[in-house]
């Protein structure tokens, strides 16, 4: 079964991959798999972007189908069913695959359903999808601000200057900041003469507040029902990359009317205000502030249950067997790799270093951004549907994976978290001239 993307709406191709695919094996279905996958319950309307269109919004099923889940198990129950009525038997294992909204599927599959399926992959999984949409809403007011946002060439100029500065952290100059733990860039550096904007050549104070606000965490001073306290903001390399603005800041300042060309992010907001919390598609997406949400805060809140799926007990989807594999890209410029790295240690603080690994690993790609979108760094492909077949199918965890930059023609060995690939010598192209440091 395939997740979907965005706010869904479409059924997802069936002829398609899995999350970070390897690009010399086949996809599941040349492998003679039965795949399926659903719209979540809704059609996208004519937007410019099908996955930006969240106009189902206003009706409170199609919510529950899209945030919660609830279209998951319905489209798995009923494929199933045609499965056994076509071939006679029930299938041997069943596999849930998707990224970012499919990577949230993923792990409410492994959640919610925790018999469901055998193994799952989750790529980059917007799992605190409520607690990103109100980032996603400061930064859209930052953003907006006079002056605030940084055009084409200054987004350029910070992405320059970050791997200037981080790059060979690693132990080898290649374009990808793999220890980036240790990366702390201070945009401050690139700030122009008294604050003001004198050109492409460096920041003004609004824009190097717009940069700091986008990877600093955003903590709103209120709760909700979920639990859910922050997101962890962006690191500098997301966002800042000018191969893929449309995912990071886009080319133009969010304001009303939305532009097609602000971030995606931003137009999520958007659709978000209008359709998800005040259910008036007049509703201008500034005019809503998430630090102070004042008549919408018990809206909020009540969203927060349905769209945060924050639960780490992963324990029944292991007992029953039941195997994860979870990847995202350190330069994810939408979904923050950060927010999956806290999931993750969710999971362990509960059930325990041991328990946890013999069903889950975390693979974090250095220099990956969401999807592969544009021409990213490090373009990264795995073969992880082999390694699910194995894990879940014969018990057979992975061992010593290598992941390809499919753009570059180089390898890098596929480090568990907290791991990272550190250089020691040879062949800089090569995974095994690297080791998984931490």
């Amino acid at each position: 079964m395939f997740g979907g993307g965005g706010y869904n709406g479409t059924v997802p191709a069936l002829t398609g991959n899995v999350p970070f695919a390897a690009a010399d094996q086949p996809a599941p279905l040349a492998r003679h798999y039965v795949t399926f996958a659903s719209d979540s319950g809704h059609q996208q309307g004519p937007a410019a972007v099908p996955s930006l269109d969240g106009s189902f919004g206003v009706n409170d099923e199609a919510v529950r189908n899209f945030a919660a889940g609830d279209a998951l198990k319905k489209t798995h129950d009923a494929s199933l069913f045609l499965v056994r009525r076509a071939y006679g038997r029930t299938p041997t294992e069943v596999y849930f695959a998707g990224g970012s909204t499919g990577g949230r599927e993923a792990l409410v599959v492994a959640q919610r359903w925790p018999r469901a399926f055998d193994g799952v992959i989750s790529g980059y999984p917007a799992w605190n999808n409520l607690a990103e949409v109100l980032d996603l809403g400061y930064l859209t007011h930052v953003l907006s601000r006079p002056g605030a946002f940084p055009g084409a060439e200054k987004q350029k100029l910070l992405y320059d200057s970050v791997i200037a500065a981080c790059d060979g952290l690693d132990g080898v100059a290649d374009g990808v900041v793999s220890n980036e733990s240790a990366c702390h860039f201070d945009p401050r550096v690139l700030r122009c003469p008294d604050g003001a904007d004198t050109g492409p050549a460096c920041l003004s104070d609004p824009q190097v507040g717009a940069v700091t606000a986008m990877s600093t965490p955003f903590r709103w001073p209120y709760r909700v029902a979920s639990g859910e306290t922050q997101y962890p903001g962006f690191p500098f390399l997301s966002g800042a990359d000018m191969r893929t603005p449309f995912l990071g800041f886009g080319t133009t300042a969010p304001a009303n009317a939305m532009p097609a060309t602000s971030g995606y992010g931003m137009q999520y907001w958007d659709q978000w205000v209008k359709h998800f919390l005040t259910r008036d598609p007049g509703h201008s997406p500034l005019d809503v502030d998430p630090r102070r949400p004042g008549r919408w805060l018990d809206r909020i809140s009540h969203l927060s249950t349905v769209q945060d799926r924050n639960n780490a007990d992963l324990g029944p989807f292991a007992r029953s067997g039941g195997k994860l594999l979870m990847l995202h890209g350190a330069a994810d410029e939408l979904v923050s790799h950060r927010s999956t790295n806290d999931y993750y240690q969710r999971v362990r603080a509960l059930l325990g270093p041991e328990k946890t690994r013999e069903f889950l690993r975390y693979y974090l790609v250095p220099g990956a951004n969401h999807a592969n979108f544009g021409t990213p760094a490090f373009a990264a492909g795995w073969d992880s549907l082999t390694a699910l077949e194995r894990w879940a199918g014969s018990g057979q965890p992975p061992r010593d994976p290598v992941v390809t930059d499919i753009t570059h023609d180089r390898t890098r060995p596929l480090c568990e978290y907290p791991g990272w690939p550190r250089y020691r010598s040879g062949d800089p192209d090569s995974a095994a001239s690297f080791v998984c440091a931490r």
